[in-house]
């Protein structure tokens, strides 16, 4: 029995749910470069953000930055900025009296529609519902430390976009729930 050669591992694509032993492993200096462009991301969420601008900063392509940026940190630059954003976003409506407009201009949404149903979306409420909640239960979380409080608040982009599919696929958008 003749065995055919086994392809090349590092000319195989690896899916992002693949486990990490079979992922192709990036070089330190290409991480660097990786973590420099998120921590921008980070220190200027509110900036636009296209994986040009992101590729410039890392000096790699658009292409190569897109896919060691998914391999690297498990999702695409995209969803890890609107991580951010809806992230910092939790953190005004539940500590700020700013306005609903106010903290979407803040965190760099250039539409109040869009930042309403794309926090719809990934935390499954309104930015309003989210306040009147946050102020509800304000004393109940002082004594949580921050940090356990952000990681439990973070959205679950994966479970959104999952979620926002199944929907299209089932010919809806699920239910309207309009703000006065």
């Amino acid at each position: 029995m003749a065995s055919e050669p086994m392809p090349a591992l590092e000319n195989r694509r690896v899916p992002a749910s693949a486990p990490q032993a079979l992922a192709v492993e990036q070089s330190p200096a290409l991480l660097r470069r990786l973590l420099r462009a998120k921590d921008r991301m980070d220190a200027l969420s509110h900036e636009a953000w296209p994986v040009r601008r992101l590729a410039q900063v890392s000096g790699v392509s658009e292409a190569h930055f897109a896919r060691a940026f998914r391999q690297a940190f498990g999702i695409p630059p995209h969803r890890y900025l609107l991580t951010r954003r809806i992230e910092q976003a939790t953190t005004l409506l539940r500590d700020t009296t700013l306005s609903i407009t106010e903290i979407a201009f803040a965190t760099g949404w250039e539409s109040l529609g869009t930042f309403g149903r794309t926090f719809r979306d990934i935390t499954g409420t309104s930015p309003g519902a989210l306040r009147r909640d946050a102020r509800a239960t304000e004393h109940a979380v002082d004594r949580v430390p921050v940090c356990f409080l952000k990681a439990a608040q973070r959205p679950d982009l994966l479970t959104a976009v999952s979620e926002k599919l199944r929907r299209a696929t089932a010919g809806t958008n699920g239910p309207s729930t309009k703000e006065m």
